[in-house]
């Protein structure tokens, strides 16, 4: 339910953005691949230039020069770390007035050691939404296909309101 909440702010909004980049999945991409990886993929998504960053250090003096008179729209999907956050958007003033620097995650406490300005609980979706949403996804319509009504709405008794 985050990142899709997250893919569609992203959608409404990236227009009014000339610099943007959304981050998925930062918490796999960093056992994958490493801080400095994901410092690369948003300085080459947001200047369309690639950067040999060799340690942390180096990718965050580099996004806080490259970014600090930009404005620009940050998304970053699924962090699990404090340090994620230091190392993409540790300070407001890394970014250009205007900004917009959007992070999901499961660990709330993150937000509040990042100092994070706002917060949105994901919300909950009632049984009918929630059923719109399966059908939209598995069956291209607002409605479940005919035959599976009753599994539909099984599954969506399972996720308890979770998208």
């Amino acid at each position: 339910g985050k990142t899709t909440s997250a893919k569609v702010i992203f959608n409404k909004i990236h227009h009014k953005f000339q610099f943007k980049c959304f981050l998925a999945d930062v918490r796999d991409n960093t056992s994958k691949h490493g801080l400095a990886y994901l410092q690369e993929k948003l300085i080459f998504d947001i200047l369309k230039q690639k950067s040999e960053i060799s340690s942390v250090d180096k990718g965050i003096s580099l996004i806080e020069d490259q970014f600090s008179h930009r404005k620009v729209l940050v998304i970053i999907d699924d962090i699990d770390e404090v340090e994620q956050l230091n190392a993409i958007a540790g300070n407001h003033k890394w970014f250009g007035p205007g900004s917009r620097i959007i992070i999901t995650t499961r660990n709330e406490h993150l937000l509040k050691q990042g100092k994070v300005n706002k917060t949105y609980p994901a919300q909950e979706l009632n049984k009918e939404e929630a059923l719109e949403l399966l059908s939209w996804h598995a069956f291209g319509n607002r409605q479940p296909s005919e035959g599976f009504l009753e599994l539909s709405e099984k599954f969506v008794s399972y996720c308890d309101g979770l998208p």
